[in-house]
């Protein structure tokens, strides 16, 4: 084996605050597992704009209480150079996140700062509400969101306004992380941080604030029967109060995935987008003859819903559908305000605000940009984020939308209504806008460059027969906006088409969208398009 490897592993093991991934180390040492520790020894855990995430192993390239506390170090680094003194912890229920939670607490206490952590396993937007209900300059949430259930993460939100950018509880956006990350790498050990027991842990006044404040938006309970499922996350908890306090009737659990799982075991990927995630959710509902279906994701930021179609039967809300429904509501209730999604979301959303005469921005991908517009009346992407009342959370909140959704379908039943009527009014106004999202998993993350530089070099004139009207590269952006690595193509007919890699996972991800006069027509060009365009990405 490598003598370097060999020195560089025994001087992370003299130096890893926790025997356990210590002992993982040496005995790879000892029985020469070289495979193992290069996969542990891959360069430093990466800190960008969604804080950290990768899977749960020993060493710096993984989840483990010496890269954490590290990174820790490193944030305290980048608070005393800008004289922010104070920090809230949250966690969500996955392998480690308590004893990251720990770790956070003690260096951040050993430091001098003013440390708050939340009680439990909580959803991500209580954290995010923390963060602004206490003043504090920093908000740390313990959590892999929708990642599988070897992976775990850790989301950094800032209070106030830091570097000349307005955060309001919000995550860290560029230049912030880089900077951040220069912190870090300089932290060369973890012995030579104090460590601190100087916390507090908050008791429930946090957690009912934000349940009062979200139950609020909820103002006319009815007697739906609504099947909520929580994803082996942590959200179930917290939907239960807020309907009980908003008087609605107590949603009708998903039993298998109500209560915290670390394993995730009902589900291939605890994400409400992947196939099959809702399954259990919709044989709920059918045995429940229910009127709707709302999922979280396991931190339950994100929110998703299923109706009954007439002619479909159960089928899951596509997350234009969903933004394009609170959005309409949202908007015949509204005299001024903003409303905001992120470039790969449907534009019907621009439409809308048009036709209330309502004020529209659009944002790069990543709910962190919505969250930097002031005064954000409603903001939403497609993958399943949402802000409904961006002043209590400045970020995507799956409960607070998951109750005004709940509103919103009880309003229209007291009209004779469903979700899908509410639809079908806004298609007929705009057109029909079909989107789709196309993923493809990588193994490895160098090929993103080699398939958009492929796309850069030898773009394509046409695609499924249509011509390529202009090709926009978002990575030298003409419409003010900030560079990002991705292509938007136009194609005849007014096909809109963007290519980007996932900024929190090994995928290539492809955003269609169609706007023809009826949904048969759209489904006709999404399927033309949809075996040319996999090609491209592979």
């Amino acid at each position: 084996m490598d003598q370097s490897l060999v020195g560089e592993v025994q001087a992370w093991i003299a130096d890893d605050p926790d025997p356990v991934t210590a002992s993982q180390l040496q005995q790879w040492l000892d029985t020469n597992n070289e495979p193992e520790l290069r996969s542990s020894f891959n360069g430093f855990l990466q800190f960008g704009t969604a804080g950290l995430r990768g899977p749960i192993r020993p060493g710096p390239s993984g989840m483990n209480r010496a890269v954490v506390g590290r990174t820790a170090a490193g944030i305290v680094a980048y608070m005393k150079e800008r004289n922010l003194t104070s920090v809230v912890i949250g966690r969500d229920a996955r392998y480690g996140s308590e004893d990251y939670t720990c770790e956070t607490a003690e260096i951040m206490s050993g430091a001098g700062m003013k440390v708050f952590v939340l009680p439990r396993p909580l959803p991500t937007p209580v954290l995010a509400f923390a963060t602004n209900e206490l003043g504090c300059d920093v908000g740390i949430m313990v959590t892999a969101s929708h990642n599988p259930p070897q992976d775990n993460g850790y989301k950094v939100y800032l209070g106030g306004t830091v570097d000349g950018i307005e955060y309001r509880g919000s995550q860290i956006v560029s230049p912030t992380d880089i900077s951040i990350a220069q912190k870090i790498d300089a932290i060369t050990t973890l012995k030579l941080q104090p460590r601190g027991k100087n916390w507090t842990v908050l008791g429930e006044e946090i957690i009912e604030k934000y349940i009062e404040r979200t139950a609020s938006l909820a103002t006319k309970p009815g007697s739906l029967r609504i099947v909520y499922t929580a994803m082996h996350g942590v959200g179930t908890e917290t939907i239960q109060r807020v309907f009980h306090k908003a008087g609605f009737q107590s949603p009708i659990l998903v039993d298998a995935q109500a209560a915290p799982d670390p394993d995730f075991p009902t589900v291939a990927f605890p994400n409400p987008e992947e196939p099959g995630a809702i399954d259990l959710a919709l044989e709920t509902a059918k045995a429940f003859d229910a009127d709707l279906v709302i999922a979280n994701d396991p931190d339950a930021d994100r929110c998703a819903a299923a109706v009954k179609d007439p002619v479909m039967g159960w089928r899951m809300l596509r997350g234009d559908e969903l933004g394009a429904i609170l959005g309409e509501s949202i908007a015949r209730k509204t005299a001024s305000g903003i409303f905001a999604n992120s470039i790969v979301s449907s534009s019907i959303l621009k439409k809308i605000a048009e036709h209330y005469k309502l004020e529209f921005k659009e944002t790069l991908t990543g709910f962190k940009w919505l969250a930097k517009i002031k005064g954000l009346t409603f903001g939403y992407e497609e993958a399943l984020g949402y802000a409904v009342d961006a002043k209590s959370v400045n970020d995507k909140d799956g409960i607070s939308a998951a109750i005004t959704l709940a509103q919103i379908a009880t309003d229209l039943a007291a009209d004779g209504k469903s979700l899908l009527d509410l639809l079908d009014e806004i298609w007929t106004r705009h057109g029909f806008h079909a989107t789709e999202q196309i993923s493809i998993r990588l193994n490895d993350l160098s090929k993103v460059a080699v398939i958009l530089g492929g796309l850069r070099s030898n773009p394509p004139q046409q695609i499924a027969g249509r011509l390529v009207t202009s090709i926009d590269d978002l990575a030298a952006p003409t419409d003010g906006l900030p560079p990002t690595d991705g292509l938007r193509i136009w194609l005849d007919g007014g096909v809109r088409i963007i290519i980007r890699p996932s900024g929190t996972e090994a995928k290539m991800k492809c955003y269609i969208e169609v706007i023809e006069k009826d949904s048969k027509t759209a489904q006709v060009v999404l399927d033309q398009l949809r075996p040319p365009l996999k090609e491209l990405l592979s």
